[in-house]
């Protein structure tokens, strides 16, 4: 028998563990990998009485640009935040000039469907959805803050998700009260992140909406509160309008 010593007996000790954690994990099959493949951080069910509720403020005021360029790339990673969302969450992944642009991938399943879907660049198969619609973000807190909050919102891979297009164009901006995916399998998923996105950046919720959201993860109280995602303010040499 060959006996590990010192660092060498620790970091097996590391592997084992995490290796037996992994063989009980039940893989989600339910959609992509997505903001349900982050860190938990306890029970949905539990964080969604952690949200303010008050009423829905006038849309007056809000425009896309207030939250800044599209897709800009606030991780510095030199690729824009859409193809980063692609990358995470398709399948099968081809690239043009380098690692960064995507030209091609499967959605398999797309989670607001359960369908598959073949993303090709240039056709508006596949949208990357921010699960917050910044719509509603805007007359629920987004409004009040600086641009750096807003900027950080837009580009959060926590409330971004590679979907069906067709699909989420149903959604407009509505919240969980007045919309949730046809694929039932994924509802309590797309609700966890939403209450992840509001208690992350202090958006409050209407009566409605947290009716609502309760009345989805009573259903699977187990469900874990998804974490993670960018710092809630963009580096300062983003600019909204």
């Amino acid at each position: 028998m060959v006996r590990l010593r010192g660092g060498a007996a620790a970091a097996a000790l590391v592997l084992f563990v995490v290796g037996a954690g992994i063989s009980g994990c039940k893989k989600d099959t339910t959609g992509s990998a997505g903001p349900q493949g982050t860190a938990a951080g306890g029970a949905a069910l539990t964080a969604v009485d952690s949200l303010t509720v008050k009423g829905r403020a006038p849309k007056t005021g809000y425009s896309r640009a207030r939250f800044g360029t599209a897709w800009a790339d606030t991780d510095s990673n030199k690729c824009d935040t859409r193809d980063d969302i692609l990358k995470r969450d398709l399948k099968s992944v081809k690239f043009t000039g380098g690692t960064c642009k995507v030209v091609s991938g499967v959605l398999d399943p797309d989670p607001y469907s359960g369908k598959e879907v073949t993303y090709k660049r240039g056709r508006s198969l596949v949208d990357v959805d921010h699960l917050v619609a910044l719509s509603d973000a805007w007359q629920k807190g987004a409004k009040y803050w600086d641009a750096g909050k807003r900027i950080a919102l837009a580009n959060d891979p926590l409330n971004l998700l590679s979907v069906d297009a067709s699909t989420n164009r149903s959604k407009g901006d509505g919240d969980t009260a007045t919309w949730l995916p046809p694929n039932k399998g994924y509802r309590c998923t797309y609700v966890a992140a939403q209450v992840a996105v509001k208690k992350k950046y202090g958006l409050w919720v209407t009566g409605g909406e947290k009716a609502a959201m309760k009345k989805v993860l009573s259903e699977c109280p187990g469900q874990k509160l998804p974490s993670g995602g960018n710092p809630t303010q963009a580096p300062k040499r983003f600019t909204a309008n």
